[in-house]
């Protein structure tokens, strides 16, 4: 791999991070309920569910899932379902007044797990991204480190968001200024249930 490619990557990780999608929906509602705690660990459960997509593309496991029309199939239909989920109960569920931090951090870790683990856009990402920086035939353990690399890439920019919503915690914190962005990423989250339910 040539520098020009490395340098190729890690600004297409970059991009990619930074392109807004369900793991921001899902940061700021994690980061509404749980304060920093929360974001932090939604953003571990996160990269852990990308850093399994990412492996599994460097072994060639996911090619398995895109082959299967209906693992595919029912990959897509949980992941719909759980954003639905996820989204209905941030639009329409009883929104409690207390501090944010007193809500389980374990709640934010699972969710971020979940929406990425059972995305199978993400795996089929991961197919098409990560063969493109290397050349045809290179080995095994190439892949499997840039999988590493776009974890990296990907919690350093969700580490800077949570660093940028942290100077606005005290207003995030405030009860209606929380029902009303708690119910804005719930909108979001169902929008992106819906997309992915209808797109092939």
């Amino acid at each position: 791999m040539t520098w020009s490619g490395f340098l190729a990557f890690l600004l297409a990780s970059l991009i990619l991070a930074m392109v807004p999608g369900v793991g921001t929906a899902m940061l700021l509602r994690q980061s509404i309920r749980g304060g920093r705690r929360g974001a932090l660990a939604t953003v571990a459960g996160m990269e852990l569910g990308v850093a399994v997509w990412a492996v599994a593309a460097a072994f060639g496991l996911s090619v398995l899932l895109v082959a299967s029309e209906v693992a595919y199939q029912a990959l897509r239909i949980g992941g719909v379902a759980i954003l639905l989920w996820f989204g209905v109960r941030a639009l329409f569920g009883r929104h409690v007044d207390a501090e944010p931090e007193a809500l389980s951090s374990g709640s934010g870790f699972r969710a971020g797990l979940v929406v990425n683990v059972a995305n199978p856009k993400l795996a089929v990402f991961a197919i098409s991204f990560l063969p493109q920086f290397v050349e045809p035939g290179a080995a095994r353990w190439v892949l499997v480190a840039l999988a590493g690399l776009w974890v990296v890439v990907d919690t350093l920019w969700y580490l800077l968001v949570i660093a940028l919503l942290s100077r606005f915690m005290g207003w995030l914190r405030r009860s209606a200024v929380r029902r009303r962005l708690e119910r804005v990423s719930g909108a979001v989250l169902i929008g992106l249930g819906i997309r992915l339910a209808v797109q092939s």
